[in-house]
């Protein structure tokens, strides 16, 4: 069995769907429970991608790639399941009161993380702009250099540098004083 990304380009894609899936089923659903906040979502979005990535596997140029296609799938995939949330979220404020009682209850994974002090950062990632959140948590979560979040997120590295150094203040400003963004939502 393959065991690097330079070994991939040489399997069917039955087999090399066999092979990221052992590798890389648990950091890719991390990643898109941290975008999405939803073990479920995070877990088809992960599946619908290596499906997708099954099915274009011929096609692929670089096949040495597959794992930043892989994440670039995830990550695009989790940015429509918040889009979709946010659309869900504005319909049900408009429907009223009786129908936010009827959203979803948290996960599990949401209360298991709160007790065990992980809520203050997730809860102020939340607050992060959207690519300044899925900056540091492609760096600090999953790891990557700044290069791979580049070419994860199409943007420059220069641009990585720069929305992770915001996010990281906002990040200190936010936990140094976790009522700032209750008063910045208020009207």
């Amino acid at each position: 069995m393959a065991r690097t990304s330079g070994e991939l380009a040489a399997l069917s894609a039955d087999q090399a769907l066999e092979v990221l899936y052992a590798a890389q089923w648990t950091p890719m659903v991390r990643l898109a429970w941290l975008l999405v906040r939803d073990q479920g979502a995070a877990e088809d979005i992960v599946q619908d991608a290596l499906v997708a990535l099954h099915r274009r596997w011929d096609h692929l140029q670089d096949k040495e790639q597959a794992v930043g296609y892989l994440r670039r799938s995830v990550v695009n995939a989790s940015r429509s399941v918040l889009r979709h949330r946010s659309v869900e979220r504005d319909y049900l404020i408009k429907a009223g009161p009786e129908a936010e009682r009827e959203s979803v209850a948290p996960s599990a994974e949401h209360s298991a993380l709160g007790s065990l002090g992980n809520q203050a950062m997730l809860a102020a990632l939340q607050h992060l702009p959207r690519r300044q959140r899925e900056v540091l948590i492609l760096r600090y979560y999953s790891d990557l250099s700044e290069a791979q979040i580049a070419d994860t997120l199409g943007i420059a590295p220069g641009s990585v540098k720069a929305h992770a150094h915001r996010g990281l203040v906002a990040l200190r400003s936010h936990l140094d004083d976790p009522t700032r963004s209750h008063r910045e939502d208020s009207p």
